[in-house]
């Protein structure tokens, strides 16, 4: 009799254990699919987000940062200054002012020789002598010439010292040397005398100092022109330098 029913019990324990596990697979599945639904659901929320760039308004006021004026000789702020900037501000434009006056006053002599020195227009010589040495710009060597057609060292600084101060140098550049006061290369001024030995033999050469270091010279390959005492050439070979006392410009 047990043994008859110990199988019915089985299969009735069989039966129901199925029914669970059925309806655990059941449940199972239901939480799966809503929790795919939800992420489902997330995905489809965020694909329908749009996302709009910010516009700003035409009316938006956008205030200019303030703009500093200025003229070619003046200055003037559209922002406030204190007197220090203010006073600078003034000096600033007197100062352009005025080198704007000296530029626009200087002659096409000056602006050449402002070149050719390579310095300012305010550091030039006078005016009296730049014109003289002009005159003799680019003249031909020739020697024991003392023309426009052709001159040597001693004779070029013998025609402009007549000129601009009417005073009569000897006509050798050893003579000239001999009674210039002599003076060092710290001393120089315009229109003193420098003095070369190119031949090995004692002062064989002579220029007329014009500042900036720069001296003219009849030379003897390219004729009368201007060069640096510190040129390699000239600085090996440079004697000395002479002052010839009391001179004065007699020319205007």
């Amino acid at each position: 009799m047990v043994k008859q029913i110990l199988p019915a019990v089985a299969f009735i324990f069989f039966l129901s254990s199925c029914t669970a596990i059925k309806s655990l697979n059941f449940t199972s599945n239901r939480q799966v699919s809503s929790v795919t639904d939800t992420k489902n659901s997330q995905v489809k929320f965020i694909d329908d987000i749009s996302i709009t760039p910010q516009i700003v308004s035409d009316k938006t006021e956008v205030k200019p940062e303030p703009q500093l004026a200025m003229t070619s000789n003046t200055r003037s702020f559209d922002v406030a200054e204190t007197p220090a900037q203010k006073q600078e501000a003034d000096e600033i434009s007197q100062l352009i002012a005025s080198r704007n006056a000296v530029v626009e006053a200087v002659s096409s002599i000056q602006l050449k020789y402002a070149v050719l020195m390579n310095t300012e227009v305010e550091s030039l010589p006078n005016k009296a002598l730049l014109e003289n040495v002009d005159e003799w710009y680019g003249v031909r060597y020739r020697t024991g010439g003392n023309t426009k057609s052709g001159v040597d060292c001693s004779g070029f600084t013998v025609a402009v010292y007549s000129a601009v101060y009417g005073i009569a140098l000897p006509r050798v550049s050893r003579d000239q040397y001999r009674i210039s006061r002599k003076i060092s290369t710290t001393e120089l001024q315009e229109g003193d005398l420098v003095f070369f030995n190119t031949n090995g033999s004692g002062v064989s050469h002579v220029g007329i100092y014009l500042g900036n270091n720069k001296f003219m010279h009849a030379s003897v390959s390219r004729g009368v022109m201007v060069n640096d005492i510190f040129e390699s050439y000239y600085l090996k070979r440079f004697y000395g330098a002479g002052r010839i006392d009391n001179k004065e410009i007699v020319s205007n």
